[in-house]
């Protein structure tokens, strides 16, 4: 088929997945845009601009492995931190199933494989491959659910409300960040990360000759991070969670852990000032609850309808 032609099932055929974006007609009724990806490895850079509401994007291999958009922009290249992104996401309603999202760039600093800036935003079974701020989860309530993010300093970041759930997160290097920076802005506000039910794992040499990872360090005073049953493998930071240089973080940013499990679960030695939560807290950052806002939202239920 030539690009934009119509296949026999009406479906419009393009070279590239920026090409299909650009083309795409607006959802209407609360519908939405499927883009299926057939798999292979994509060389490009894509944009879900905010007139671009309710895009999905759906990987047709047998795993995320099968489907990369890949780039290896940097900041030191690039012009700073935010030029990076191999994609960004600023459509509210996005939806990406089964792709990999990965960063090529390596341990040359600031290096994202996905910013998303958008609302109501699910990412299942997908994998986030870069080193340094690999993810940023900055605006609005995002969900993660079955996702593998793998990085080494700071490579969760920004100030959205999002939540983590059942997702493998990998540490493939120790270049002097920990696994998460998050940038709360004051003590009101509802953004935050919730880890849940997931699992950290270490790559060879993290946690040997003092070379520890830490959970948490705040961007911003009022960065709030929890941790709910996760497992964690010797070779965390027994602290758990650092104040980034500055004694005044350790009485405004708000981390947390309930149900830590593994070897580097030990909370003996975490710092004093990491939060203890009640069960109503707890079930405060469940993601049905954390997410929910005045929409009444339910991530949940619409992850469980994807493939």
């Amino acid at each position: 088929f030539q690009p934009g032609e119509k296949t026999p099932h009406g479906m419009m055929v393009f070279p590239t997945i920026e090409n299909a974006l650009d083309h795409a007609p607006q959802p209407t009724n609360g519908g939405r845009v499927i883009i299926r990806i057939t798999p292979g490895v994509y060389h490009e850079r894509i944009w879900v601009p905010q007139n671009r509401p309710n895009v999905e994007l759906l990987g047709l291999g047998k795993t995320p492995a099968d489907t990369v958009i890949v780039s290896n922009h940097y900041a030191g290249e690039s012009g700073g931190t935010f030029f990076t992104e191999t994609a960004e996401i600023a459509g509210n309603g996005f939806i990406a199933d089964n792709l990999t999202f990965k960063n090529s760039a390596g341990p040359v600093g600031q290096a994202l494989a996905v910013s998303v800036l958008a609302d109501r935003v699910i990412f299942k079974h997908c994998r986030f491959l870069g080193y340094q701020d690999t993810l940023f989860a900055n605006y609005g309530r995002q969900y993660y659910v079955d996702d593998y993010i793998s990085g080494a300093v700071d490579f969760i970041f920004g100030n959205a409300t999002a939540v983590f759930d059942h997702d493998v997160i990998h540490v493939i290097g120790h270049g002097g960040g920990m696994i998460t920076a998050q940038s709360r802005l004051s003590p009101t506000s509802t953004t935050g990360y919730v880890i849940r039910d997931s699992k950290i794992t270490l790559g060879p040499g993290i946690g040997t000759h003092g070379n520890d990872e830490g959970l948490g360090r705040p961007w911003r005073y009022y960065a709030r991070v929890v941790y709910l049953n996760t497992y964690m493998p010797k070779g965390i930071l027994p602290q758990g969670f650092g104040d980034w240089g500055y004694k005044p973080n350790q009485k405004t940013a708000f981390y947390a852990e309930a149900g830590s499990k593994g070897p580097g679960a030990d909370l003996s030695a975490r710092v004093p000032w990491e939060r203890k939560l009640n069960a109503a807290e707890i079930e405060h950052f469940q993601p049905r609850n954390f997410l929910r806002g005045s929409d009444d939202w339910n991530p949940v239920a619409e992850a469980a309808k994807l493939p």
